[in-house]
């Protein structure tokens, strides 16, 4: 590699550049080895970067995308994509995408909203599991968690929304509060059950659940937002029979860290639609 090629950087699911879950995109990545995507996330070292390895220009009828975090590549990532659809917007104008990923194709939307712009994606089909006793008990100990910790009505899980999550539902949203955990002992349990991260909620009102994400997997103490994890939750609720088709509810994440997240989430048929705003990292 010459030159390094431009890494836009973007604040998903906010509206300012100083909150939400900072991304970056690479859209001229065709020439890249998995080396230097590698190298170039690791130094930007936001969560996730997304790099475009195919050739963008009008009217595309798909987008190769891959995403890294700082430490490895990763299937998909959902705050990137809002992320990667805004930065297709700004380049081509508002319109819709389609994502090629390793979990399939993902269709993404970029629009403007006043002054803002917005990006959507529909996740890949999602689906939840109950989470083994054994799994269940090494994750409490490594999160320093207990079973005295979770919601009765909201049974640990691992969902799917484009990765594998599994959740957590703590009677109170002040059990939030305190994200002390192993990180090697969680990175090692996560790497070795393919968890990405870890989606732990509580209910904060109608419609509404705080949430914070360990993703020791990538090198990463915490996500400030999640947008798989988010779409992995509608798989659950839907499981639960807490939701159907049509429904929507808000996550808010990275409160505790500082970078407010705010994640709208549509419950579809199979997938979930997920949506935000992406503000521009200067």
């Amino acid at each position: 590699m010459t030159a390094s090629p431009t890494v836009a950087r973007y604040a998903a699911f906010a509206d300012d550049p100083e909150l939400g879950n900072p991304a970056g995109v690479v859209l001229d990545a065709q020439a890249l080895t998995d080396a230097e995507m590698q190298r170039i996330a690791t130094d930007t070292g936001y969560s996730e970067t997304a790099f475009v390895t195919s050739f963008v220009e009008p009217g595309p009828e798909y987008i190769d995308v891959r995403y890294f975090a700082p430490d490895s590549e990763v299937d998909f990532c959902g705050h990137a994509s809002v992320a990667t659809a805004v930065a297709l917007g700004d380049l081509l104008g508002p319109g819709d995408y389609i994502l090629r990923t390793r979990v399939g194709d993902i269709h993404v939307s970029a629009w403007r909203d006043g002054r803002r712009t917005m990006g959507a994606f529909r996740s890949a089909a999602v689906s939840s599991s109950p989470i083994t006793t054994e799994d269940l008990d090494g994750l409490l100990r490594e999160l320093r968690w207990s079973r005295e910790d979770l919601h009765p009505d909201f049974p640990p899980a691992v969902a799917f929304g484009g990765n594998h999550h599994p959740v957590l539902v703590a009677k109170d949203v002040s059990r939030l509060a305190d994200l002390e955990y192993d990180f090697d002992g969680l990175r090692s349990m996560c790497r070795a059950r393919g968890w990405v991260t870890i989606q732990l909620l509580a209910a904060d009102g109608q419609g509404s659940w705080r949430s914070r994400n360990p993703f020791p997997w990538g090198g990463v103490v915490e996500d400030p937002a999640t947008g798989s994890a988010a779409a992995a939750f509608a798989g659950y609720l839907r499981a639960l029979g807490q939701v159907v088709a049509g429904d929507w509810f808000t996550i808010l994440q990275g409160v505790e860290m500082g970078r407010p997240s705010r994640i709208e989430v549509e419950v579809l048929a199979t997938a979930a639609l997920i949506s935000g705003p992406a503000a521009v990292i200067p």
